[in-house]
């Protein structure tokens, strides 16, 4: 097949032999299944995004860190320069995050470098050397169903123990390999303490992958891990070998509010005393 140009540069420069085929395409970057040396890859190539799209990632990008200040002006400002730099955080955002999570035990495809905005990758197959299907493309038992859930909510509270959400998992971004399932496509990772929206996303990853395995073993659908999760993550108890049941009481008991406004008032006459005391002091 013809060389796409952006993996033109790669071959140039040794880091791959041969373009085999294009493994998939969507809208932000085109898969190649790649050769180098003896071993069969996947090549990530990303497209460049116009302006509109910028706007739909806000919520994927709150918390995340940016070089410098220059950088972050001209991101607010949405200038030329200001949306190549968001362009290249986008990016290096899913880099940085395959070779985090892949530290972490996660199961995700192997990262073997960035170069010239293309990522290379293991090749995720399946028995037969194929290109391992997706998570919404097999046909599952119950049994195997549960056994995939328990070990995706394992991936999923891994992922926050090492500080990420997805953001965007559900069956079309989950392979299935003799192994197990395998997470993909995390160009829009979520910083779990940085980002107001966290629970929320976490909440929609665990939803989709119950959801989509309740096809096969419907209980799977009432089960509660996201709050376990997070409940578990804001106390600092969160392991990833912690055991997670899926049973979480969300506590309904009215807040107190006259209790609260008079803790309140109680601390700031506090403080105003302690001024004032302190003013008396250097007032001697």
């Amino acid at each position: 097949m013809k060389t796409p140009p952006g993996l033109q540069a790669l071959i140039d420069d040794g880091v791959i032999d041969e373009v085999i085929r294009p493994l998939k395409s969507g809208k932000e970057a085109a898969v190649y299944v790649v050769r180098a040396g003896g071993d069969i890859r996947c090549a990530k190539v990303y497209k460049d995004m116009r302006q509109r799209s910028f706007q739909a990632r806000a919520q994927y990008q709150e918390g995340r860190k940016v070089r410098g200040s220059r950088e972050a002006r001209a991101i607010a400002k949405s200038t030329r320069y200001g949306r190549r730099e968001q362009e290249d955080a986008w990016k290096n955002t899913e880099v940085d995050a395959l070779y985090r999570l892949a530290d972490a035990g996660v199961r995700v495809p192997k990262p073997f470098g960035f170069f010239n905005g293309v990522l290379v990758m293991e090749l995720v197959t399946d028995a037969e050397g194929h290109s391992a299907p997706r998570l919404g493309e097999v046909e599952l038992s119950p049994e195997t169903a549960r056994a995939y859930h328990a070990f995706m909510m394992n991936q999923i509270a891994r992922m926050l123990c090492a500080g990420l959400i997805h953001g965007d998992l559900s069956e079309y971004n989950v392979l299935v390999s003799p192994q197990g399932p395998v997470i993909i496509d995390l160009p829009q990772a979520v910083d779990a303490a940085g980002n107001n929206a966290a629970l929320a996303m976490l909440e929609r990853d665990v939803d989709n992958i119950g959801a989509c395995l309740g096809r096969f073993a419907p209980e799977l659908t009432a089960t509660r891990h996201a709050r376990e999760m997070w409940a578990l993550f804001e106390a600092g108890e969160l392991r990833p070998d912690s055991v997670l049941t899926g049973v979480f009481a969300i506590d309904e008991t009215p807040a107190d509010v006259d209790a609260v406004m008079d803790a309140i008032h109680d601390a700031r006459a506090e403080a105003l005393i302690r001024q004032q005391g302190r003013e008396a002091a250097e007032a001697a």
